[in-house]
């Protein structure tokens, strides 16, 4: 029992050595203390809300049910194990895996390698087409467009980590998801993903790709003609016949000064500019200041956009903001049922309904890459097309 508890322990300390786990102290340390636990039986008892004070040093006042840190870098923990086994750790002999809904670190050996043996040509079928058909395709697409395969969609992806491996369970279909999602899906178009690249190179950043699976993942059961493109393969036909989720900043994309947006919150170089501020909201919010050598958290704001589209036809859904991270906390607000519930009760109006169009500000907060907190600010209602 020893021995098989010092193997495992190396086998550990293999992985938080590793280039998966490297340049992130937050996943090793996590990593680390879930191992830890788990050999010494303690696993089995672990809460979210204790590991949030453990490993992530929340206040006692930290209510799981409001933040998603715990879960979402367990779920980028799973990923980085994925990404080592699918690399450095491709011959090792023991398998160290966090199983979804709990906190337990299994430790298993490598199973044997099987030879499979090769079936005669004559008695070859090809198997019919599985029901879940379109939901692999729409995986699939935003798997390629997030790990690189670019030139598959035209987009010229360069660097961008190989994540997304371990997927997480779509969210629930809540009342509060289906308000927000139901006039992008419930028309008869073609929804268009869109990439947003950067001048630079034309790259989409690691976090817009992630972003862009995390919403393939929602959308795969939800809707049918869904498509990817980047920001500089966007043409007009798509904009006119479709509605759009554009994840990064549409500045500079001619298609784009098409679109009738009637901004109330402006997305600015240095901060968010509220044209017309209510009483007690600040008429800017400038950029936070960068975190300091000693701070491991990043501060930015999120800024979603719901506006109409070309001649007031189709809807739009802009998730943009301050810093590469905006993206993607846009999509976990949207995908979350948490988020999306303390979202839309502060949207919705004194006859239940929530604005048509609309811009949600949110203040985030983002740890190696990832965003782990994210809190609403304000929003403004927009006004619908001329009639």
């Amino acid at each position: 029992m020893v021995v098989e508890t010092e193997t495992n322990l190396a086998q550990v300390r293999r992985i938080l050595q590793s280039k998966a786990l490297r340049t992130s102290e937050v996943h090793r340390n996590l990593l680390n203390y879930l191992a830890e636990k788990s050999l010494s039986g303690e696993a089995d008892s672990l809460k979210e809300y204790t590991v949030g004070l453990d490993v992530f040093a929340k206040p006692e006042s930290y209510d799981p049910r409001q933040e998603s840190v715990v879960r979402m870098h367990m779920a980028r923990l799973r990923q980085k194990l994925a990404e080592y086994y699918r690399s450095e750790g491709a011959t090792d002999p023991i398998i160290v895996d966090l199983p979804k809904g709990a906190f337990k670190v299994t430790f298993e050996p490598r199973p044997a390698a099987i030879v499979p043996e090769t079936p005669d040509p004559a008695t070859l079928t090809i198997p019919a087409p599985p029901a879940s058909k379109r939901t692999l395709i729409l995986l699939a697409a935003l798997l390629l467009a997030a790990v690189g395969f670019a030139s598959y969609f035209g987009l010229r992806l360069r660097q961008v980590e190989r994540t997304a491996a371990v997927l997480t369970p779509p969210a629930n279909w809540t009342p509060e998801l289906r308000e927000l999602w139901t006039p992008l899906l419930s028309q008869d178009r073609p929804l268009v993903v869109v990439l947003g690249t950067q001048q630079s190179g034309n790259l989409t950043g690691v976090s817009t790709a992630n972003g862009a699976f995390l919403l393939g993942q929602f959308l795969a059961d939800r809707k049918q003609n869904v498509y990817v493109t980047s920001s500089d393969e966007l043409s007009m036909p798509d904009i006119i016949m479709g509605n759009l989720v554009f994840l990064g900043p549409p500045a500079g994309n001619r298609q784009l000064q098409a679109l009738p947006l009637k901004e109330e919150l402006v997305l600015e170089p240095q901060g968010i500019r509220n044209l017309h501020p209510a009483k007690g909201e600040p008429a800017f919010l400038g950029n936070p200041p960068p975190r300091s050598a000693q701070s491991t958290v990043d501060d930015s704001y999120t800024l979603i956009t719901h506006a109409p589209g070309v001649n007031g036809k189709g809807d739009v859904l802009y998730l943009s903001g301050t810093s590469a991270f905006s993206p993607a906390a846009g999509v976990e607000a949207f995908t979350d049922p948490t988020l999306a519930r303390s979202i839309v009760s502060r949207m919705r109006k004194a006859n239940g309904k929530l604005p048509r169009y609309y811009q949600i500000l949110l203040a985030v907060k983002s740890m190696d890459d990832t965003p782990i907190e994210i809190s609403y600010l304000m929003h403004k209602e927009l006004a619908g097309p001329a009639r």
